[in-house]
């Protein structure tokens, strides 16, 4: 085995330019399909995080008694859906519009009266997030109930957005590993056929098909670990430039920005290896079947 690798390390030193585009190759298809994966998870933990916090607004009737709102109020807290019920009135929700306005709260001085309605903010428990939908429905039932907010709809938008994501994410990493199998094969092509008499020779001097094989393989496994960690390598540079960045956007949301775990960087840098491995295969098989 120690002969063995020695000859594929010297076949990537005599061949450096062909073993250099299958590594960059490698390094870009990882780098680009991580990238992928890193938004999508990002993306998707940002997602729950803010099905955890939704509350939902429920608007009041216009001129809603005091006893109705009473009556309201009763049925909201017997929903066992709901963790805290805070009522808005008119003027705690003017005093929030002008705090979200705070550059343009002079265009509300003109207003002759408060126009805001009334209203409930719903807070639902941990864990019913999916329940919010018919909750809302049942809350809308209710008499006094005029409207009811929550950003369902883009909410949705949101995570049909990330499931498209993830689909091409898939679909270029199919795409990319292609591309890494054909450099990886033409690499290891091109090297057998510079080295076709010393193959034919060491065959007549009795060397065994595996002993013949085994350098190619190691070869083309060195390709994909070198290009699986390049890739991972830069993609984690990226990260450290602009996890500073991200954090301070969305760290008002409670979300706080990750790297890819340590089980997907070993699945990337494994698939690599096994990219580089079914290009030296498919190489190894069209050369023996051609000599």
């Amino acid at each position: 085995m120690h002969l063995q690798m020695r000859k594929a390390l010297q076949d990537m030193h005599n061949n450096r330019f062909l073993n250099a585009v299958t590594v960059v190759t490698i390094a870009l298809a990882v780098m680009i399909v991580g990238a992928f994966s890193l938004f999508v998870i990002n993306a998707g933990d940002l997602l729950n995080t803010w099905r955890q916090g939704i509350r939902l607004m429920v608007y009041l009737d216009e001129g809603l008694s005091q006893k109705g709102r009473t009556e309201l109020e009763g049925r909201l807290r017997q929903m066992p859906e709901i963790e805290t019920l805070q009522f808005i009135s008119k003027d705690e929700a003017m005093h929030r519009l002008r705090s979200q306005m705070s550059r343009h709260a002079a265009l509300l001085d003109g207003l002759a009266q408060n126009p805001l309605p009334e209203a409930y903010e719903v807070e639902v428990r941990q864990g019913l997030e999916r329940q919010v939908e018919p909750l809302a429905q049942r809350i809308e039932q209710i008499d006094g109930v005029e409207e009811i907010a929550y950003g369902k709809q883009w909410i949705q938008r949101f995570g049909g957005l990330v499931e498209l994501l993830r689909i091409i994410g898939y679909a270029l990493t199919g795409l990319f590993s292609a591309a890494a199998v054909f450099f990886v094969a033409n690499t290891i092509r091109l090297i057998l056929y510079s080295r076709r008499e010393e193959v034919e020779i060491m065959r007549l001097v009795g060397a065994s098909e595996r002993f013949i094989r085994t350098p190619f393989y190691i070869q083309a496994l060195l390709q994909g670990a070198i290009g699986g960690l390049t890739g991972i390598g830069i993609l984690y540079l990226a990260y450290l430039f602009t996890a500073g960045d991200m954090a301070a956007t969305l760290g008002g949301f409670g979300f706080s920005f990750r790297f890819l775990p340590w089980t997907a960087v070993a699945g990337a840098v494994i698939c690599a290896m096994v990219v580089g491995w079914l290009g030296c295969f498919t190489s190894l098989r069209q050369f023996i079947a051609s000599s």
